[in-house]
């Protein structure tokens, strides 16, 4: 089926279902980052990132720069820690699902 570019599959309360998968994935990876007993240095910093993931899944269409960067810093944060690698996997793909980052020329 083709579609135009602007048109976007909605979930049945006609929220756009990419900001669906990202806000469900921030929380599995929110609840996994809260459930890790340990500490860690840049802790506070996945922390802030998520929440403010978070808060951009509830106003709409989230921007594209903003999530980059903001998935740039979680990873950065939490990259090192294996028990959160599969979240932080799923927050990346559905990321991505915004659109890929601009190519180098």
């Amino acid at each position: 089926m083709l579609r135009s570019l602007e048109q976007r599959p909605v979930t049945g309360s006609g929220e756009d279902q990419r900001v669906a998968e990202l806000r469900t994935a921030v929380s599995r990876l929110r609840r996994q980052l809260a459930a890790h007993p340990v500490e860690f240095p840049d802790r506070a910093i996945a922390e802030d990132e998520l929440a403010a993931l978070a808060a951009m899944t509830a106003h709409g269409i989230p921007e594209m720069p903003r999530l980059r960067r903001s998935l740039l810093l979680i990873a950065g944060s939490i990259g090192s820690v294996s028990a959160l690698a599969r979240g932080l996997s799923e927050v990346r793909a559905a990321v991505d699902l915004f659109g890929e980052p601009p190519r180098r020329r």
